[in-house]
């Protein structure tokens, strides 16, 4: 067994989400407003924003992904299980990640000794994501001839859930370790910000493949969290507003999450419409790997001259592919020695 481990980040990183009375418009089509940015320019898909429930200690966020989730999982032949997984940890790490303040990055990481060796996503503050599975095919498929699809706890096995905090190379990283736990990677977040945060919260993940009007399927992963702002003097016991939220929130569906013909303010207004939602912050997120053909040539440099000669093909070329988007970068051997 596993026992927890934590490596506590500050509290400060977390961008705070106003708790200010809103008035509620009186149009229920109307009753989720944006404030970021002018409603028509806002994004719809592939975004993240927070959402501020009327006048209730509760900050919540929200993630759609469509064409940069299908991108990032269609770059290598995933079984669905594995790509559902992948799918889970990238809108995990947009939901977390966007909240941050800070210019840096954000590293989800499972790891275990189960048929997935690890799932690591990675959201940049710019809205850039990418992510990668390690796994073992025929584990697999053994793990997958049941009804139901596998989730998190039977891929990955007995193993750690990471979120890594990185503001870049002048600062230090902060991480946060907890055991893996349950089905869904939901679960696992909702452990890691009890234990390393004390922040009661609810996590909601679906990912899936839709079917577009030109008959191709695409993928598509949604995330929603809810965290309690704990009580004060001026706010009181925020205890009962907190079940309440739970219960409305315990009402989302899967379906609801991935579903293009729902636009994030339909959702918030069915969740939330007697008291009214804030939709804020609305940014706009894109599948973008970092690696290039001077990053590979950097890489390739730290070896050493022997090491790089047993890399060079036939051809007398050297090939490397990129583990997160498949790209594929031919050098020259002559060429990464000068560098």
């Amino acid at each position: 067994m596993i026992a927890p481990l934590t490596i506590v980040p500050p509290p400060s990183y977390l961008t705070p989400l106003p708790v200010s009375p809103i008035s509620r418009p009186t149009d229920p089509d109307r009753s989720v407003t944006q404030d970021a940015l002018p409603l028509a320019a806002a994004p719809t898909d592939d975004l993240a924003a927070a959402f501020q429930i009327e006048g209730w200690p509760v900050r919540g966020r929200l993630v759609r992904l469509g064409a940069a989730i299908d991108k990032i999982l269609s770059a290598h032949a995933y079984p669905e299980p594995v790509a559902a997984l992948l799918g889970e940890a990238c809108a995990l790490a947009a939901l977390v990640g966007s909240s941050l303040k800070f210019e840096g990055r954000l590293i989800l990481q499972a790891q275990g000794d189960g048929p997935v060796r690890y799932v690591v996503a990675d959201y940049d503050t710019s809205g850039t994501l990418r992510g990668y599975c390690r796994f073992d095919e025929a584990e697999v498929a053994a793990v997958s001839t049941g009804f139901a699809r596998p989730g998190a706890q039977t891929l990955l096995g007995k193993g750690v859930f990471v979120m890594t905090l990185d503001q870049g190379p002048d600062f230090d990283r902060h991480q946060g370790i907890t055991p893996i736990e349950g089905e869904s990677l939901s679960l696992c977040a909702e452990h890691y910000f009890a234990q390393s945060e004390q922040v009661p919260t609810k996590v909601r993940l679906a990912v899936g493949q839709i079917t577009g009007p030109d008959g191709v399927e695409a993928w598509r992963a949604g995330g929603a969290m809810i965290q309690m702002v704990a009580g004060d003097a001026a706010r009181g016991d925020t205890a009962d507003v907190w079940e309440r939220s739970r219960a409305l929130f315990a009402t989302l569906g899967d379906d609801e999450l991935i579903d293009p013909t729902v636009t994030p303010e339909t959702l918030l207004f069915r969740l939330f419409h007697e008291d009214g939602v804030r939709l804020e912050d609305a940014r706009a997120l894109a599948a973008v790997c970092r690696c290039s053909q001077d990053r590979i040539a950097a890489v390739l440099a730290s070896f050493s001259g022997e090491e790089r000669d047993g890399m060079v093909e036939d051809d007398g070329k050297i090939r490397v592919t990129c583990e997160y988007c498949a790209s594929v970068y031919e050098l020259d051997p002559a060429g990464v020695a000068a560098a």
